[in-house]
């Protein structure tokens, strides 16, 4: 199903339905500020189970386990409740930051599901600037799990219309954002001490110099 949202105003009773899938174990599709993603909750084993299926079964690269899992966040606060501690100086800077074309990668906290769990028991955590994303997030009331969709390594999908035609057999919902401008999110680690960029992407990272 593609479910046709304004990406600037989104219609509360559109995000309810987006909401209603991810409550009964659904999987989606949806737009971000930087790429359209694969997304479920993050308390829900079964919509997890699916969507590595569907990463696995259509992207080159599928998941790596080593990888820290995504949750997108629709507030300050939910970032810093998914994270063992954010030092003061460091979340001063993050604030400024966000929302925008950023994952952050800290350790985990308690609350975060075993499974979704890293070796090194790590979590990304995301706040996008992007309407739609944020109800979505806002109106579930916690994270959603999310992975972006590649057509190769180096191209992104930005046609909603074009992840109808490949994923509306896999998934329960794809959100219509329209047409964007897709480029990964920058992902800056933080959760040993040093300061490590480990992908550059849409977001800059001049500011890190400070930290």
């Amino acid at each position: 199903m593609l479910l046709s949202i304004n990406p600037i105003n989104p219609q509360a009773r559109l995000i309810q339905q987006v909401v209603d899938v991810l409550n009964n174990d659904g999987v989606i599709i949806y737009p971000t500020d930087t790429v359209y993603g694969l997304g479920c909750s993050i308390f829900s084993k079964k919509a997890m189970k699916r969507l590595q299926q569907i990463k696995n079964g259509n992207d080159h690269s599928g998941m790596n386990p080593k990888k820290p899992l995504t949750f997108i966040c629709a507030n300050q606060t939910e970032v810093q409740e998914y994270t063992q501690g954010i030092p003061t100086q460091v979340f001063k800077l993050l604030r400024r930051k966000l929302p925008g074309p950023y994952t952050f990668v800290f350790k985990a906290a308690k609350i975060v599901p075993k499974m979704m769990l890293t070796p090194r028991s790590t979590v990304g955590l995301r706040w996008p600037n992007h309407p739609i994303t944020n109800e979505i997030v806002k109106t579930f009331g916690h994270p959603i799990l999310s992975i972006s969709l590649r057509i190769s390594e180096d191209e992104l999908y930005d046609d909603p219309h074009e992840l109808h035609e490949k994923y509306k057999k896999q998934v329960d919902l794809i959100v219509d954002g329209g047409t964007i401008f897709a480029e990964n999110s920058t992902i800056i680690d933080f959760s040993h001490g040093e300061v490590e960029i480990v992908r550059m992407g849409k977001g800059p990272v001049d500011w890190l110099e400070v930290v």
